[in-house]
């Protein structure tokens, strides 16, 4: 294979948006070679776009049979993003899926172990695992400089959403059409990184998620979420889309200093001696380590979204190793399960969670949705 067929489902913001510097050439080894989407304006926009040798197809089915395409990049609605990969991959086809991974995890573990069983690569849009400050921030955690981590905070309150935003869709925010609110459509980014930077999952979580607090929606709009690691440490995660200005700051604490991300700044206020061994040499009364203050440089360029298809594409023709393997959307998603049961059930959550109770209450609230009862 020396040119990868790719079919694009889904012609919305981000199918478009994929089809854009696919169109410029900015991912090698690549064409787009077929599209789906159940709106004719969409396959008309395609047609003008990618001209008459690209096959256009109102089901998406009919693209995966039609054997024009090697993969195909998933940019549907949430809900059906395990539903067509395991299609695709029933069918021999590469997956590129556009994040979440789903809604619940029952449905994406059932994904995952199609895709552990077929020979085709899988990869998630986790565009973030690209930008050259989380990529630092994982090196520096993962070469210890960090020393064992002690503490997470992240505060991502910059998704500030206005009440037309959700009105220009009557499925949105709404738990039959979207399946969730900040934590699902907002934040599977931050809730990846936070977790693939450390390279560490809770053990529990406790969490308060607030639906409709700001805005006329079903779904949850603010969320405080505690968690506890395995190692004793322990996080926080805030997040909303009902203030303004908002804030976005991670915070990483270890026994060796803190890491803090903030306005695109990486700073290190490392420790000349790690604070359990001065700990235990320190004999005076009031005292701490010597902490240098230093501005870590961030060098490289950020690929955003291409850079990931790029990868994948790679992956593909030169067996490069995925940078977002597709089995790893379920962890993301994951935490945000555990946030939402934990507020439903009013306590703590282990992970990984009851899956089989998380879909019971999320059943229980699509059928009193508003989409579902306006379809």
């Amino acid at each position: 294979m020396q040119v990868v067929r790719l079919g694009v489902i889904g012609l919305g913001n981000m199918g478009k948006g994929h089809i854009g510097y696919l169109l410029k050439g900015e991912v090698s080894g690549v064409v787009v070679s077929a599209v789906s989407d159940s709106v004719p304006e969409r396959l008309q926009w395609a047609k003008e776009q990618l001209g008459d040798n690209v096959g256009l197809y109102t089901d998406p089915y009919e693209l995966m049979d039609s054997g024009t395409v090697d993969g195909v990049l998933i940019a549907t609605p949430h809900y059906s993003h395990p539903e067509l990969a395991i299609a695709s991959f029933e069918r021999g086809l590469h997956v590129l899926c556009e994040k979440p991974a789903g809604v619940y995890t029952k449905q994406v573990r059932e994904m995952n172990e199609a895709g552990s069983r077929a020979n085709v690569k899988f990869s998630m849009m986790y565009n973030q695992r690209t930008n050259p400050i989380y990529v630092k921030l994982k090196e520096l955690i993962d070469a210890g400089e960090l020393g064992e981590v002690k503490r997470t905070n992240w505060i991502i309150t910059n998704w500030y959403r206005s009440q037309s935003y959700y009105d220009s869709g009557t499925w949105r925010a709404t738990w039959a059409g979207e399946g969730g609110g900040v934590l699902l459509n907002q934040d599977p980014h931050q809730l990846d990184l936070w977790q693939w930077t450390i390279s560490m999952m809770p053990k529990r979580v406790r969490a308060f998620c607030y639906f409709g607090k700001h805005r006329n929606i079903e779904v949850e709009d603010d969320v405080t979420a505690f968690v506890e690691y395995e190692n004793g440490a322990t996080g926080v995660f805030v997040t909303t889309t009902g203030e303004a200005p908002g804030t976005n700051r991670l915070e990483i604490s270890g026994e060796r200093g803190k890491i803090v991300i903030e306005n695109h700044t990486l700073t290190f206020w490392r420790l000349r001696v790690p604070e359990p061994e001065f700990n235990k040499q320190f004999t005076g009364g009031f005292g701490e380590p010597e902490c240098w203050k230093c501005e870590i440089p961030v060098k490289g360029s950020y690929p955003d979204h291409k850079g990931i298809t790029q990868n994948f594409v790679n992956a593909i023709l030169f067996d490069e190793p995925l940078i977002a393997p597709g089995e790893e959307g379920i962890k993301g998603l994951m935490l945000s399960n555990a946030m939402l049961l934990s507020t439903w059930t009013d306590g703590w959550v282990d992970l990984p969670i009851d899956e089989e109770l998380f879909y019971h209450h999320l059943q229980e609230r699509i059928d009193k949705s508003a989409y579902r009862k306006g379809k």
